[in-house]
């Protein structure tokens, strides 16, 4: 794989990165709603184990979210050591 593939693919990464954040943060957003919902149903069942979901899917985010932004540090490094900014604005 020559280096101007390996942006590439980098960059898919990056993209699927956003789209696992995008997807993370919408099951958080449900599972927020839901939690609020069994406010009025009273659900002990669901009062007990939709905060242990959320949280898990809470961290899954952040844990994304870190490794989004230290992975596009990662790209953004390889791409300017490899002066391949140069080639893409050519391009």
């Amino acid at each position: 794989m020559d280096k101007n593939e390996k942006r590439m693919l980098m960059d898919k990464v990056l993209r699927e990165l956003e789209d696992t954040r995008n997807t993370e943060t919408s099951v958080v957003k449900k599972l927020a709603q839901l939690e609020s919902e069994n406010i009025n149903l009273g659900d002990r069942l669901l009062e007990k184990k939709l905060p242990e979901i959320f949280n898990l899917v809470d961290d899954a985010l952040s844990a994304t979210i870190d490794l989004q932004s230290v992975y596009t540090a990662a790209r953004d490094k390889f791409v300017k050591d490899n002066k391949l900014d140069e080639i893409h604005e050519e391009q």
